[in-house]
């Protein structure tokens, strides 16, 4: 058995087209562009494509940047402000309160329920309104199915109030020359006792203006009602229904930054039919604090899709590549690596055309990792400079250039993944991926005295000389109380399964790299376990309980493509499924090892199970003999050794980690520090293509 290989950390765990289906999609017929810019998704309902939203996003920056409309500057934000951006969609408006902390106790109380709270301020007569409302929601009848679960929440209201459905639609009291005039208009209709707000819109010859904008109806009647109780409340006042279609971000202050404390910032809500605004960029890029404090270079474009929040990224493309080469490998690795992913990450991004319906690609292992500015670094804005507009190209197409973390030793095959994906990509050699283990620590799989079994580090092991009558080397702990793990790796979830001390003898069954990229251990999964996971993910029938799992077949890399539970096959649309049927294995160059039972093929050719509660006669070269349940060792013809245990369940133990079509990430590592360039590199790993530069 191979020696398992290093953990590569920071980094994505595998990369390229993992969507539904996972199938490749053909290139575009055009080279690179320089110039071209590409739109990332960050936040968006794009049902089954993508799907990652929040009620809202909070944007900062060092530097000023100004919402826009168009090309139409609707308003600067200064340096260092926050403000807030959320859509103007369906909600339940849940209490108006004199003081904040009784709207933040409700608030809170709501937190834990998918009824996230939102809170703004607001002035009445002179006097502050809290406002806490439930949403936004993407439809009315998932807004009134909240409404409900609010009303039952336990809520203390003042007496009067009720938590009630609001909307989107709206009425127009006019536009005006300033904010003061507006001002105006707001208090006299707040007054009255209605809602009102004042809205930014791109007016005539691309001129901004603002606009007053009362109430949030849910509905045409609602909206309808409203209009007649405004106009009878305040018939000086012209009021009209354009606001329910004309796009406008209403200017709203927000009171609920912070649960704990009363922190205030301008929040702008996007509103109308097609409505999409832009925070423009700047020198020093734009925060978003719900995608981790990650800065964007470019614009942030924002608008409403399937009744949520969406937000592009449209950014230079040699700017993104900064971004995602980064995100992908280390800035640590030799400049002819970087310069192989620089090319490969172009390639992949500029064969997605629309992908994503709204945008070209997504910000996670869906497309590529780009974590914005926070993942360059010099070295690899050099890199991606120095291969400017270089792509590969198989015929007249770019190539989707689809990479992973590490291939185990081996590429794979179409066949292995996802079924398709043409000649480009072939199952090749990649010995190099065991760059990835080249400062990892080997593991000792141990048998004690008392039976226990499991793994040990081997700074805490020392071989004794000593061998047992079979030929397997004796070792003692190095110093004293040294930890056994049940797999080979130290995790502060799973307790010790016994301590070997100075003096005390276990036999070395086995050596492991610690788990890692390049080779890893799983389990023991339980049938309950496997059974679980499997739910959902294959089409065959499942039996009650899985008594025996098997690989019952392998494509031309070694990556399984068939496993059998109780002799039955276990049916997958495509075999890279594989990996997430098994509760998410690193990919699907493994082994599935028995935990409590083996099947042991004799001399004469028989086969014999042996578990925890059954002994077998089994030929063997000196004669037959017995082999018997818990504790016995059987040994493999690589000299590896197991021990079958009263554990139940299954053992996966595997090499590499991603599809593994493509380009292998440490593997490209590994090549480079050998000495070879990243056009070599990159022609070892895609099959028949040119490097082209427009």
């Amino acid at each position: 058995m191979n020696l398992a290989k290093w953990k590569k950390t920071g980094m994505s765990l595998l990369a390229g087209a993992l969507m539904a289906g996972g199938l490749l999609l053909p290139a575009a017929d055009s080279h690179a562009d320089p110039n071209a810019t590409i739109r990332v998704a960050l936040y968006a309902d794009i049902g089954s494509k993508y799907k990652s939203t929040v009620p809202f996003v909070t944007l900062s920056s060092t530097v000023g940047f100004s919402l826009m409309s168009g090309s139409t500057p609707l308003l600067p934000i200064p340096a260092n402000n926050r403000i807030r951006i959320s859509l103007d969609g369906y909600k339940v408006k849940v209490m108006d309160s004199p003081t904040w902390q009784a709207a933040a106790e409700a608030a809170k109380k709501l937190q834990s329920t998918s009824d996230k709270p939102m809170l703004f301020v607001a002035s009445r007569n002179g006097a502050t309104v809290y406002q806490l409302y439930t949403g936004p929601y993407t439809s009315e009848s998932a807004a009134r199915e909240g409404l409900n679960r609010v009303s039952k929440a336990g809520l203390s209201l003042a007496e009067g109030q009720t938590p009630a459905l609001a909307g989107s639609k709206h009425l127009s009291a006019g536009s005006f020359a300033t904010l003061e005039e507006a001002d105006a208009v707001v208090s006299t209709i707040t007054a009255a006792g209605f809602d009102a707000w004042k809205t930014l819109t791109s007016g005539p010859a691309g001129s901004a203006q603002v606009e007053v904008w009362v109430g949030e109806a849910a509905s045409d009647s609602d909206l309808a009602a409203l209009r007649t109780a405004v106009t009878a409340a305040l018939p000086q006042l012209a009021v009209s229904a354009g606001a329910t279609t004309t796009p406008g971000m209403m200017i709203r202050t927000d009171a609920g930054l912070d649960w704990s404390s009363e922190s205030q910032a301008f929040h702008y809500q996007v509103s109308g039919t097609g409505a999409k605004f832009m925070a423009s960029g700047n020198s020093a890029g734009i925060q978003i604090a719900e995608r981790s404090k990650r800065i964007y270079r470019g614009n942030l474009e924002l608008s409403g899709l399937a009744g949520s929040l969406a937000v592009i990224n449209e950014v230079p493309l040699e700017q993104y590549l900064y971004a995602v080469v980064g995100g992908e490998v280390s800035s640590g690795w030799p400049e002819e690596a970087l310069k192989a992913q620089a090319v490969a990450a172009r390639s992949y991004a500029l064969s997605q055309g629309n992908r994503f319906d709204v945008a070209n690609v997504v910000d996670t292992t869906l497309s590529q990792v780009y974590n914005g500015i926070g993942a360059e670094a010099p070295v690899i804005t050099k890199s991606v400079d120095a291969t400017a507009g270089e792509v590969l190209m198989s015929g007249s197409k770019i190539v989707e250039a689809v990479f992973s973390s590490n291939s185990g030793g081996v590429t794979a095959d179409p066949s292995e993944v996802w079924g398709n994906g043409g000649t480009t990509f072939v199952s090749v050699a990649s010995a190099e991926d065991s760059a990835a283990a080249a400062a990892s620590k080997k593991w000792y799989y141990l048998l004690l005295d008392s039976g226990v079994s499991g793994y040990a580090r081997e700074d805490n092991i020392q071989l004794t000389g000593s061998r047992t009558a079979s030929g397997l080397v004796i070792a003692t702990a190095s110093t004293k109380d040294v930890n056994i793990r049940p797999l080979p790796v130290v995790e502060s979830g799973a307790s010790p399964l016994g301590k070997l001390n100075p003096g005390e003898n276990a036999v070395v069954l086995d050596q492991f790299y610690e788990n890692g990229s390049y080779s890893w251990v799983k389990g023991p999964y339980t049938s309950a376990e496997l059974l679980k996971n499997l739910s959902g993910k294959v089409s065959s029938s499942l039996p009650s309980s899985i008594s025996s799992l098997q690989v019952s077949q392998r494509g031309p890399s070694g990556r399984v493509t068939q496993v059998k539970a109780n002799g039955e096959i276990l049916q997958v649309k495509y075999p890279d499924l594989f990996r997430s049927a098994f509760g998410g294995l690193p990919s699907t160059l493994f082994d599935i090892v028995p935990a409590g039972s083996y099947t042991v093929l004799g001399a004469d050719g028989s086969t014999s199970t042996v578990d925890s509660s059954r002994s077998a006669g089994v030929l063997s070269a000196s004669g037959k003999v017995t082999a018997n349940g818990s504790g016995t060792v059987v040994m493999g013809a690589d000299a590896s050794s197991r021990v079958v245990t009263t554990s139940p369940g299954f053992y996966f133990i595997g090499w590499g980690n991603g599809h593994g079509l493509g380009m292998s990430q440490w593997g490209v590592k590994g090549m480079a520090d050998k000495g070879y360039d990243y056009k070599q590199i990159l022609q070892h790993y895609f099959n028949n293509v040119t490097i082209v530069k427009e």
